[in-house]
C-alpha cells in the first residue's frame, strides 16, 4: 500500500476517529486504526467493539491496500510533521514508512484481517433528518445522562421514534431533559432505542449545522451516516423508565426569565451554597426574584432580579448545578420556569410556536427536583431525587 495525502486532511480524519480508541484495551488491535487505500480515497476505521467510527479523506493512491497502525501514535506523529505533504508506504509485513519533508518515521502495524469489522446494516430501518435538528436536540438533553453504572439503562439517551416525532430523553433519576423533533417516517419504523453515552459524545463531535444525517436501525445496533463519516454503536439493552409520568401537570405559576442573566446570578450565588445541602433558594414576590444561598460558618449570598411575576409569595430550592445545566445548553434569550408548589418539580421551558405538545409550547422540558422547606441550612433539605422523592406516583419506574 502506498499513498500521499495532505497533513491537514489526514489530521482531520484521524481526529474524527481516534476518540473511540480505548487506552485500556487488552486487545492490541483495538488500539489501532484500520487504513484502507483505494482509488482516490483513504478510509480510516476505529472501534472498541461497542462503538466504531469510519472516516474518509482524499488521497493520491499509488498502490491500493490496507493495514492497521497504532492510532494515537500515528496521530501524534502526523500532528508534528513539518510539511503539508505526507507519503506513506506500507510493506508486506505491515511496517509503515512515513515521510514528510526531512522527517522519516517507521511504524510497525498489524494485519488488517485481525481488525474486527463494523456491523452491516442490510435491511435496516432508515430515517433521514437534518443534522442541525439532531445536534440541537442532543445539546439540550445529553447533560442529564446518568453516570451511575448500576442503572445502566440511564447511561445514554433514549431515541423514541413515534407519531412522526423523534423524542430525545435523558435522565439521571433526579432531573430529566426531553426534546422533540418533528420527523416523517413509516409507522413500521417506530421504536425506542437507548444510545450509550460514548456514542452520543462521538455523534455530537461529528454533527454540524449543515446537511442531513442518515440513521439506520437494526437489532441491537444503530448507525449514523453523515459528512462522509459513519458512526456505529451497540444499543443499551433494557426498558427505559416511563419518563412521561414524572412530568408535572399544569403549572400554577409561570415565570419568564432572561436566560443569561438568570444563569449568571445562579453561578455567583452558588459559590456560597452549602456543601451539605448544595442548594440555592428562589424567593418569589411581586415583580422580584431573590436568589439566595447560605453556608453556616462561611457566609451567605443574595442577588435580586426584576421579573414579571404577579403570583403569590413563595420559596423553592434547587440544586444549582441542575438548574444551570439546561440554561447553559440553551441559546434562547428567554426561558420559562413553571412551578406548581414548593414540593413539586420545576419545569424549564422555551417557546416553540411551531411545535405544540399537549397544548404546551415546549420543545424542551427539564424536570428539576424541588427541595422542600424545613430542615438543613436555612430550612433547606438535601437534594430530592425523583426516584426517592415525595412525588409518589411520579417516580421513575421501569416498564
Amino acid at each position: 500500500m502506498k499513498f500521499s495525502v495532505t497533513k491537514e486532511k489526514l489530521l482531520e480524519a484521524l481526529q474524527q476517529v481516534q476518540n473511540v480508541v480505548s487506552t485500556r484495551t487488552t486487545l492490541p488491535i483495538l488500539s489501532n486504526v484500520l487504513l484502507q487505500a483505494n482509488e482516490t480515497e483513504l478510509h480510516l476505521t476505529t472501534t472498541d467493539l461497542d462503538v466504531g467510527v469510519r472516516g474518509t479523506c482524499e488521497a493520491h493512491v499509488d498502490k491500493a491496500g490496507a493495514t492497521t497502525l497504532p492510532a494515537r501514535r500515528v496521530f501524534n506523529i502526523i500532528r508534528e510533521l513539518p510539511s503539508s505533504e505526507i507519503q506513506i508506504d506500507v510493506d508486506g509485513k505491515n511496517a509503515a514508512s512515513i515521510r514528510s519533508g526531512q522527517s522519516f518515521f517507521k511504524i510497525l502495524g498489524l494485519p488488517e484481517d485481525e481488525f474486527p469489522p463494523l456491523p452491516k446494516f442490510e435491511g435496516a430501518k432508515v430515517v433521514t433528518m437534518r443534522q442541525k435538528d439532531l445536534r440541537d436536540g442532543l445539546r439540550k438533553t445529553s447533560y442529564a445522562i446518568s453516570t451511575d453504572e448500576t442503572r445502566y439503562v440511564l447511561n445514554g439517551v433514549l431515541f423514541s421514534f413515534k407519531d412522526n416525532k423523534l423524542t430525545l430523553v435523558a435522565t439521571d433519576g433526579r432531573r430529566l431533559a426531553m426534546a422533540e423533533i418533528e420527523l416523517e417516517f413509516p409507522r413500521s419504523h417506530e421504536s425506542d432505542l437507548i444510545i450509550p453515552t460514548k456514542a452520543v459524545t462521538e455523534l455530537q463531535r461529528l454533527l454540524t449545522d449543515d446537511g442531513d444525517v442518515k440513521v439506520s436501525m437494526s437489532d441491537g445496533q444503530i448507525a449514523f451516516d453523515l459528512n462522509k463519516t459513519l458512526l456505529v454503536s451497540k444499543l443499551i439493552e433494557g426498558n427505559y423508565p416511563n419518563y412521561r409520568q414524572v412530568i408535572p401537570g399544569e403549572a400554577k405559576e409561570r415565570v419568564k426569565l432572561e436566560r443569561e442573566m438568570f444563569l449568571n446570578s445562579l453561578r455567583r450565588v452558588s459559590l456560597l451554597a452549602s456543601d451539605k445541602s448544595h442548594s440555592v433558594k428562589l424567593n418569589f414576590s411581586k415583580n422580584n426574584l431573590d436568589i439566595t444561598a447560605n453556608t453556616p460558618e462561611v457566609g451567605e449570598a443574595k442577588e435580586s432580579l426584576a421579573v414579571p411575576y404577579k403570583g403569590r409569595e413563595f420559596s423553592i430550592a434547587f440544586n444549582p448545578e441542575f438548574l444551570m445545566a439546561p440554561l447553559r445548553a440553551l441559546t434562547e434569550d428567554e426561558v420559562f420556569l413553571d412551578l406548581i408548589d414548593e414540593m413539586s418539580p420545576g419545569v424549564v421551558k422555551i417557546q416553540t410556536p411551531f411545535l405544540y405538545v399537549h397544548n404546551a409550547d415546549a420543545h424542551q422540558l427539564v424536570i428539576l427536583s424541588a427541595k422542600p422547606d424545613g430542615g438543613g441550612a436555612h430550612g433547606v433539605t438535601r437534594p430530592t431525587s425523583l426516584q426517592n422523592s415525595p412525588l409518589r406516583h411520579r417516580r421513575l419506574n421501569h416498564h
